[in-house]
């Protein structure tokens, strides 16, 4: 099945024979007893490379799933084991990757330098999600998965606050009112969470009566934080995005924006996934100035039934936040 993958990866028997450092002819002949065994061809030549038949196409996403799900094992053993040099696949959206995960990884490096850890990026929630379901990484950093399968974990709490310039008449504020702001330009995030069919920004300042301008849309949101420092518009964005982007400035929204983290995996947590949770924990994820910290010597925090946080304090906003990715 490894094969298959790579044949289908570099679109080219040639290629893939290379990347496997393997003959051509045992490439070939190796396809061919899979096929054999599937009952059908699974590959075929195309003017352009090689392509999958209709067959393939059915059968490539198990085979996908079976080799990570190989490579996972090994990395399970190997952690088991205790040996030294192994790996660690860790998914997450791209907005945690540069702001909350950047002070984990950093702490995670200190403790276990000798573990390899792989990063894998998606935009959307729905993308890190099925990239999960395919069995890509040990573990995923996001939202609260709805209706996930296997071990769900809690981190804590991310903040969602304003992000404006320095010279912005909004930067001197200590809160903002969203009723207020129905005059300003915002800047944008294509991918935003969808509610009811729209927008997040467009769903919540309807709820004050009002449609948001925007001035600019963009796809990351380390780039609309970005735009907000330069003085383009207002942006909706974590407190920790916010603070790697020199002169931008964060402005707590009142009643607070707030969205729970999980770390979530399709297995049963190996001792190394365990212990990369617990450093989440124990480094803490955004909740703005103070922060949010566990007890991460709590067994009940690498459990698949750990429940979820209590309900949200009075003037605190959750639900809006903690929704799917945009439908496309």
């Amino acid at each position: 099945m490894q094969y298959l993958v790579a044949v289908v990866e570099e679109r080219s028997f040639t290629r893939a024979a290379e990347a496997l450092n393997v003959t051509q002819s045992a490439l070939s002949h190796q396809i061919k007893a899979l096929e054999r065994e599937v009952g059908g061809d699974l590959l075929e030549r195309l003017p352009r490379g090689v392509g999958l038949t209709p067959m393939g196409r059915a059968f490539l996403p198990h085979a996908e799933l079976a080799v990570r799900s190989a490579g996972m094992a090994r990395r399970a053993a190997r952690a088991a084991a205790g040996a030294e040099g192994g790996e660690l696949h860790i998914a997450t959206l791209h907005a945690l990757a540069v702001g909350a995960l950047p002070a984990v990884l950093a702490a995670w490096r200190r403790e276990f330098p000798g573990v390899r850890l792989h990063l894998h990026e998606y935009l959307t929630t729905d993308e890190l999600r099925d990239h999960m379901d395919r069995g890509v990484a040990d573990l995923a950093v996001g939202p609260r998965p709805e209706g996930w399968q296997g071990p769900v974990v809690p981190l804590g709490e991310e903040e969602i606050r304003l992000v404006v310039s320095r010279d912005d008449p909004l930067a001197r504020a200590t809160a903002a009112r969203l009723a207020d702001l129905r005059d300003r330009a915002w800047v944008r995030c294509v991918l935003e969470p969808v509610i009811d069919g729209r927008r997040w920004l467009d769903w919540v300042c309807e709820q004050h009566g009002f449609k948001p301008l925007t001035a600019v849309e963009t796809q990351h949101a380390s780039t609309a934080v970005r735009l907000a420092a330069a003085g383009v518009g207002i942006v909706a964005a974590s407190v920790d995005v916010a603070r790697t982007t020199a002169g931008a400035v964060t402005v707590p929204v009142n009643p607070a924006w707030r969205r729970e983290l999980t770390a979530f995996s399709r297995v049963e947590l190996t001792w190394a996934v365990r212990r990369f949770v617990g450093v989440c924990r124990e480094v803490g994820f955004a909740g703005g100035a103070d922060g949010w910290e566990a007890d991460a010597s709590a067994p009940e925090a690498f459990m698949p039934d750990v429940p979820a946080p209590e309900a949200p304090a009075p003037g605190v906003t959750r639900a809006a936040l903690a929704l799917p990715a945009p439908e496309r």
